[in-house]
């Protein structure tokens, strides 16, 4: 199986419909942070996972959007009559390392933990966040935002490195 690194209008499309199911109950409930925390977690997980260049994270990266774009492009399709394969500017996050690897890997096992232990709405927020931010994230916008997030991973990787080691301690 392959996965697609340019979106399409339809999977703008699919992302945004996903990004309004989730944030609907939130703007005509109370308005409180709080239930915006699942959907953050998903989309934390992904933006950890579309800054894995490769291996399991990237490819589950990649392969997202190829399931926004069909998706998106059918109900575009279906719904108006139009095409929407038009391709947008893509991006991606880079400069991941094998320090920053690791505290990617260990923030996907913790969002993956956290599905786990929420309940049934909250396993779909999570769900929701991941895909919204893994589609999003090969925008060239989005991708351009969170640019600093590789240098991030790879800063507190090596930290914790360098903790490990002893590094400042002896």
């Amino acid at each position: 199986m392959t996965g697609t690194t340019t979106l399409t209008l339809g999977g703008l499309l699919a992302a945004l419909l996903v990004l309004t199911a989730n944030l609907y109950p939130w703007w005509t409930g109370n308005r409180e942070m709080k239930m915006l925390a699942p959907f953050g977690k998903g989309f934390t997980g992904a933006a950890c996972a579309a800054a894995c260049p490769g291996g399991l994270l990237g490819w589950a990266h990649t392969r997202t959007g190829t399931v926004a774009n069909g998706a998106g492009e059918r109900t575009g399709a279906v719904t108006t009559g139009t095409s929407s394969a038009s391709g947008i500017t893509n991006g991606e996050l880079v400069g991941l390392g094998a320090t920053g690897a690791v505290v990617a890997v260990t923030v996907v096992f913790v969002v993956c933990l956290a599905y786990k232990a929420a309940g049934k709405a909250d396993k779909r927020r999570i769900l929701g966040g991941a895909f919204v931010g893994s589609v999003l994230l090969l925008t060239a916008g989005v991708a351009g935002a969170l640019a600093w997030l590789p240098g991030t991973l790879n800063t507190g990787g090596e930290v914790l490195v360098d903790a490990v080691q002893g590094v400042g301690v002896l």
